[in-house]
């Protein structure tokens, strides 16, 4: 090197980044790599190779094989859902070293026995489990921590949310779910949406971020009671009374524990969670410290 000439900066090495799983939620990702780069994607493991997918121009080699996209990745992004299997997998990865980024709520909720060394020592970041695109993990795991917390209550599950919507509009519950399922709100079985679970799973990740760092699912899956007997005539005559229907994930106690539930609340028209607009997720936290805090953004869940 000549003397006095500046060191020429290394190229930083691509990720390595392997995929579990190529649904809605998959597809959407590997669009959004193929718009940022700097990534190698090594594999995506899906249950059928042949189908058709739109994941942009790019073609990622999709693979039924999960070995092939385990090997030697530096980042593991888990989105298959359920519980046991990606609960294997990311072990798998972790052990190896890998990080994971998951949006597997379910898998956290019920799986934090071996969930929550992981999430304590660093190797898997799940902001995407909860409230979309919309951050609250973060917050709630780092700047609000510092306020003693009081309560929450949130809007958590976007089916839920367009369903009332179409409800308040006119339509009954058999209609609305219809609609929401031909535009892609609701999957084919919706049960875990309308039964209020999928609320709780998120309700039980945010809960232990931090109310109760070991908060059980069992003890959030015991106050749950979704919009499946809601009747769509009784949410419109509350809006006649100035007030709206939502299904509100809660959390609220403290001195003789952690209260939480997840059930259909009526609120004011001027309650935040109805000011924020319908299809949107909300979160309201109350601190000690902070007072008042409210987040709120897009997206289905």
């Amino acid at each position: 090197m000549t003397r006095g000439a500046s060191p020429t900066p290394e190229t930083p090495r691509r990720r390595r980044v392997g995929i579990l799983g190529a649904g809605t939620v998959g597809a959407a990702f590997l669009r959004l790599l193929e718009r940022h780069g700097g990534v190698d994607v090594s594999a995506v493991l899906v249950r059928d190779v042949a189908k058709a997918r739109d994941v942009g121009t790019w073609r990622p080699r999709f693979t039924d094989d999960p070995d092939l996209v385990l090997d030697g990745v530096d980042v593991l992004v888990e989105l298959i859902g359920g519980v046991d299997e990606a609960t294997e997998l990311v072990a798998r990865a972790a052990d190896s070293g890998a990080r994971v980024v998951s949006a597997n709520k379910a898998a956290l909720a019920e799986g934090w026995e071996r969930w929550g060394p992981w999430v304590r020592g660093g190797r898997v970041g799940f902001e995407a489990a909860v409230m979309a695109g919309t951050p609250v993990v973060g917050p709630l795991a780092g700047a609000l921590r510092g306020s003693r917390p009081i309560a929450l209550h949130a809007l958590l599950n976007g089916t839920c949310a367009f369903v009332i919507d179409r409800m308040e509009g006119g339509m009954d519950a058999a209609e609305a779910l219809a609609e929401a399922q031909r535009l892609g709100y609701a999957e084919a079985d919706p049960s875990i949406d309308v039964d209020g679970v999928d609320a709780a799973h998120k309700l039980c990740i945010l809960a232990r971020l931090a109310f109760d760092p070991e908060m059980p699912w069992g003890r959030v899956a015991g106050g749950v009671r979704g919009i499946r007997d809601l009747d769509a005539r009784a949410v419109r005559r509350e809006v006649a009374r100035g007030r709206r229907v939502r299904l509100v994930a809660s959390i609220w106690g403290g001195g003789d524990g952690w209260r939480t539930a997840v059930r259909p609340v009526v609120v004011p028209e001027s309650h935040p969670l109805v000011l924020v607009g319908s299809g949107r997720n909300a979160l309201a936290f109350t601190g000690d410290a902070v007072g008042d805090v409210l987040i709120a953004g897009a997206g289905a869940g």
